[in-house]
């Protein structure tokens, strides 16, 4: 049976060592980070995130600045407010909650962010950082998988790794981790010619797919680490009702693998802990205390 690879745990633990970053970094610079978050309409999804973000960011002993726009916002209103972020001194981190509303070009509102607040890592020139081994920011959840492998594995060079998903987000800068860390990487995706066959090579498979519980045990290698990006509503046993489950099958997986992330409570909590990390090593970068 399967390790449980805890992450609401780790994130616990992070957020402490942030919180006392933060204290140091006030002794230091005289002033505690901030974090701006942009929320555009009233995407009720948005909305829980954007107030878990808030608390977070106040806990951690940061400055939370929060941006609440009408959903009939226009984008050039909208960029100017991310032009205003980028120029205030006081914001270490710009994050504009996603999905905007219709009519409004997120990528053009991403691309405006100042690369060097850009916590949420998903500018090109965030990418274009993690692809030539520049210092950057890094996607939150993929930085989250790769503390949690890590942490559980320890070195992770020389090992073969398969990620199963190609999106901005997650697939491909988790990828880029991996190679940095010296693995053999795989991408693979719904096209993948025999996929099973794939991911039975892997010392590591992270699934990042969303499609809920793909992956089967049978598929695994014997001991194979599995981190579990997937957040999938279905149906539950009880009518009416539903349940969260990942990109992994967890019963017949967690015979199979050596360790494995759980959904709920696996890379989840990572996520916003990272968050908290990366707007911290702004502020350090911003104070040339890095």
């Amino acid at each position: 049976m399967a390790d449980i690879i805890d992450g609401k745990a780790f994130a616990a633990t992070l957020r402490g060592k942030v919180a006392d970053g933060v204290a140091d970094f006030v002794a230091k610079a005289g002033r505690k980070p901030g974090l701006a978050v942009v929320l555009v309409g009233e995407d009720p999804a948005s909305q829980v995130y954007v107030r878990n973000k808030h608390k977070s960011t106040v806990e951690a002993g940061m400055n939370s600045f929060e941006h609440r726009l009408p959903a009939d916002t226009s984008q050039d209103d909208l960029l100017a407010l991310v032009q205003q972020l980028n120029a205030d001194k006081d914001v270490d981190g710009i994050l504009v909650q996603l999905p905007l509303p219709k009519g409004l070009d997120e990528n053009a509102v991403i691309q405006a962010i100042d690369p060097d607040k850009d916590v949420d890592g998903f500018t090109t020139a965030s990418a274009g950082r993690l692809l030539t081994g520049l210092a950057g920011f890094v996607a939150c959840t993929p930085l989250g998988c790769l503390m949690l492998l890590k942490d559980r594995l320890g070195d992770l060079s020389g090992m073969n790794a398969v990620v199963i998903g190609r999106s901005n987000i997650v697939g491909k800068p988790m990828a880029q981790l991996l190679l940095r860390e010296s693995c053999t990487v795989t991408i693979a995706h719904s096209r993948t010619k025999d996929l099973p066959a794939v991911v039975r090579g892997a010392d590591i498979v992270v699934a990042a797919v969303g499609r809920p519980e793909m992956v089967k045990g049978e598929w695994l290698k014997p001991g194979a680490t599995v981190i579990d990006v997937g957040i999938n509503r279905v149906p539950a046993a009880a009518e009416g009702k539903t349940k969260l489950v990942g990109d992994v099958d967890f019963p017949s997986a967690s015979e199979v693998a050596g360790a494995i992330t759980p959904v709920p409570g696996g890379v989840g909590p990572m996520t916003i802990a990272c968050l908290l990390y990366n707007t911290l090593e702004a502020a350090n970068r911003r104070e040339g205390l890095a």
